[in-house]
Parts: C-alpha cells; structure tokens; sequence
C-alpha cells in the first residue's frame, strides 16, 4: 500500500487504526460470537469512536466525508479477522443510512443520523421480498397515503440487522407497477404492527437476519425519502457503492485465506517435511496470490474512475463477480490445504468457506451481474 498510487498518508494512518481496533475488539472473540449468533451492542459505538462509521457521512451529522480508497481500507480491514457476519451488521448502516442522507428532509436528517453515526442506533435497509430479490421493480410492500401517514403492509426478508434495527430504510410500493412506483420510506423499529422473525444461516452466523413483517404499520409521511416514484433510483444509486465495498471484502477474505494457509502449509509436516515443500501446495498458494492480486488491481483502478466521476456500471458487476469468484477459490483451496483441520468450527478458513455463498448472492446475484453487465454492453 505504501507505493500505491491510491493510498496516501491518512489512508495508511486510518489503516493502522482499524487493524488495531479489530486486533482488540473483534479478533478474539469472532469465534465466540459466531457460535452465539451475535455481538454486544457496544461494539457500535466502540466503532463509531474511531470514526468507522461516519465514513462517507456529512460532517453536519458526526461523519467524515471520504473517498472510496478509505471504504477499502476500512472493509479490508474489518476482513481480516476472518468474521463475516460482524462486519455485515457493523457496517449495515453503509447500506441503511446513505439513502436518508441523500433523499431525506433536513429534520429527518437531523433527528436520526447523528444517533447512527456514533453507534446508538441502528440502520438497516430492506429491499428483498419472500416473492423476490433483485427484482426491485416488482415489489410488493405497500404503502397508502393515510392523511399525514402512510399504511405499510408486506415483507421483506433476509434483511440484516433486521432483529435490532432501529431505522428501517424500506423500499415500498406507493403507485402503480414497474419502478415508477417505488418510493423508500424511513421506519421506525419500534412502529406497532412491525414483527420479526429471525434467520438462521450456513453463515455470517454473528450476523442477526431477519423476515420482516408490517401489517398496518402507520408511518409519518415525513418520512420518505425523496419524492414518491423516486425510489428505484435511489436504491439504483446505492447498488454501485454496496458492491464494490463487498467486492473489497471478498478479496480481503481471500486474501485471510492465503495468509492462514501459507502459515499453516509452513509448520504442518508430511511426509518428513513442510507442505510448503511439496510442489502440489506451493502451486495451490500462487494460484490463490495470481487472483487476489488482478481482483485487487481490478478494484482498485475502478474505485479510482469512480473518484473521477465515472459510474462504470458493467465493470462494477463484473468485479463483484470476479472477486466473490476469488474469495470461492481461495477459501476452498484453503480448506483443502488445512485438510480436517480446516473442516474444524474455530478456525478462520473454515469460517470464510461457510460465507462465500452469502456473496455471490446479497448485492445481486452472480447471474443478476452478469444480465447488467451484458444490458450496459450493449448486448
């Protein structure tokens, strides 16, 4: 990172924040927590304390205005303890909070973005439906204008930090069919006729995921985010930025599984001596580095034409593929190096295999990727 041209001196400064933050705060207890299904609360406002979750915010709400370079920094970070679901509900404000600070009233704004920022809340976003995902278009949850509110009724599902979210952003039907009809509405955790039910997952156990349900809810019309019909493209807007932060963190869980099988494949002996010795393994390692660093460069170079003011729709899609492709290998190649000890609960590699396939589906599913990708081509 020191002789790249992306990173300066506050990059790198941030970086050793964070790592000592997660060496402390996260690292030794990621297998405990996985195994509970959860973490403390306080981990929030420990985060926000080192300006982690004020990334990309307004200074005006505690947040600090940054550029893409620092997102990587943060979420590769963040990936290095090995423990997905931690850092997708820490960081489920990333996704939850942007649209209420680009769509959202100034009094709303200031009512709940500061509580957010320095960890006292919690943000979540829920899109995805029992009937679909992707599909954002063809939602179902609908909201009525009723005099100075709307009436909410529906579900939505896989939503993380759906149990203990405080401010669901939801994405709602306000009109007719197609995405000139969806608008996203602010609402309250504790609104009357909101129910949850939780998830269990093969991972991100640490991760709590729910099925939402509204039945009647009652939301203030001050509330929505931006005018109705404008959903669509807020969330539109939203989908480049989750992913290439997930395609950051993909290659950073590749490149934990790299590290932890390198130092394994060193001290385990075979044979009368170390895996390393053996050419088979020597060669899965390169395989594992050669990927991790074209995913980074491909990552990298697009966050920097995003800081230019281009939005490289197709490219985004391809990296996201390209790196949840990464962090599949790696992760498998891994495991395979560890041999039973990598089929162990407890260990990091064993973990990041259980949390591939959480990638390659949130943020739009490897084939939704490519079907955007192709449309932007032209094809």
């Amino acid at each position: 990172m020191t002789n790249s041209p992306f990173y300066t001196a506050d990059h790198i400064a941030f970086r050793d924040v964070v790592r000592r933050f997660v060496q402390k705060e996260i690292e030794p207890y990621a297998t405990e927590w996985d195994e509970a299904g959860g973490f403390p609360r306080e981990l929030y406002e420990k985060a926000a304390a080192i300006g982690l979750l004020g990334l990309g915010f307004p200074e005006e709400y505690g947040g600090t205005p940054t550029d893409q370079f620092m997102w990587i920094v943060a979420t590769q970070e963040l990936a290095r303890a090995g423990a997905g679901g931690v850092s997708a509900s820490l960081n489920s404000h990333s996704i939850g909070a942007p649209p209420i600070a680009r769509a959202g009233t100034p009094e709303l704004k200031a009512r709940v973005l500061p509580d957010i920022l320095a960890g006292k809340k919690i943000s979540a976003l829920a899109i995805t439906e029992p009937s679909g995902g992707s599909d954002v278009a063809n939602l179902r949850t609908s909201a009525k204008r009723d005099g100075d509110h709307y009436i909410v009724n529906g579900e939505k599902t896989f939503i993380t930090s759906g149990m203990r979210a405080d401010y669901i952003t939801t994405a709602v039907r306000t009109g007719g069919e197609g995405p000139g009809g969806v608008s996203l509405l602010l609402i309250p955790g504790d609104t009357p006729g909101l129910t949850r039910t939780q998830l269990k997952k093969m991972g991100w156990w640490a991760s709590d995921t729910a099925t939402l349900h509204f039945d009647n809810c009652r939301v203030p019309a001050g509330n929505l985010l931006g005018q109705e019909g404008a959903g669509f493209m807020i969330i539109m807007m939203n989908f480049n930025s989750e992913r290439l932060t997930m395609a950051a963190g993909c290659i950073a869980a590749s490149k934990v599984c790299l590290d932890e099988a390198t130092a394994y494949a060193k001290q385990r002996v075979t044979f009368g001596k170390p895996l390393t010795k053996h050419q088979v393994i020597r060669h899965k390692l390169v395989d594992m580095a050669q990927r991790i660093a074209a995913s980074q460069a491909m990552l990298e170079l697009l966050a920097w034409r995003v800081e230019q003011g281009e939005s490289p729709i197709a490219e985004i899609c391809m990296l996201k593929n390209q790196a949840t492709q990464t962090m599949a290998f790696c992760a498998s190649e891994a495991v395979q190096i560890f041999g039973g000890a990598g089929f162990m609960r407890g260990v990091k590699v064993e973990r990041i295999y259980r949390e591939v396939k959480v990638n390659a589906i949130g943020g739009g599913t490897e084939e939704i990727m490519k079907d955007l990708a192709s449309r932007q081509m032209g094809l």
